[in-house]
């Protein structure tokens, strides 16, 4: 094999397992209307986490708003699409968006969706592979959305973003 081959070969392996899935080609874009759709919420399961989310130690606040009544009621939201049940990364994820939640959840709506639960939620917003963070502001618009793990700073500067419109002239 050339050396150009074993480089591709190389490159190709480590994107495959350097996360759970993760793939950076999809996904809505900045600018984009968030799509609204009925999801699953902790009513519509009669109160059980376990048929809403694979997530180990849920917070019953990421359940408790279908995404179309969370978007129609104009707060910023950060939106996690992350299916632990599967993936390692996904649980850490949620992990930061809890500590978060508990520092800006009177400014702010924490919406977690589980693949198994709703799937339709993934395909609305092209979300291939997870974890996937969306931050949406008042006027249903996303203003930031990463695929992959962030760190707890990065997912503070989301939620600055969406509370403090103008703040990504500054990002760039």
């Amino acid at each position: 094999m050339t050396d150009r081959l074993l480089r591709l070969l190389a490159a190709g392996l480590i994107l495959t397992i350097s996360g759970c899935g993760e793939q950076y080609v999809s996904g809505l874009t900045t600018g984009s209307l968030a799509p609204k759709l009925a999801t699953k919420t902790l009513a519509d399961v009669g109160g059980d986490l376990s048929r809403i989310t694979t997530y180990r130690q849920p917070d019953a606040r990421m359940y408790q708003y279908s995404l179309d009544k969370a978007l129609a009621m104009g707060k910023p939201i950060v939106l996690e699409f992350a299916t632990p049940g599967h993936c390692t990364v996904c649980d850490e994820q949620l992990q930061a968006v809890k500590a978060l939640m508990g520092k800006y959840q009177d400014q702010v709506l924490f919406l977690h969706m589980d693949q198994y639960q709703n799937p339709q939620a993934f395909k609305a917003y092209r979300v291939m592979g997870d974890p996937w963070t969306f931050f949406i502001d008042d006027k249903g618009v996303v203003r930031q959305s990463r695929a992959g793990r962030m760190l707890y700073g990065e997912m503070e500067f989301g939620i600055k973003l969406i509370l403090n419109p103008g703040t990504e002239k500054r990002a760039s």
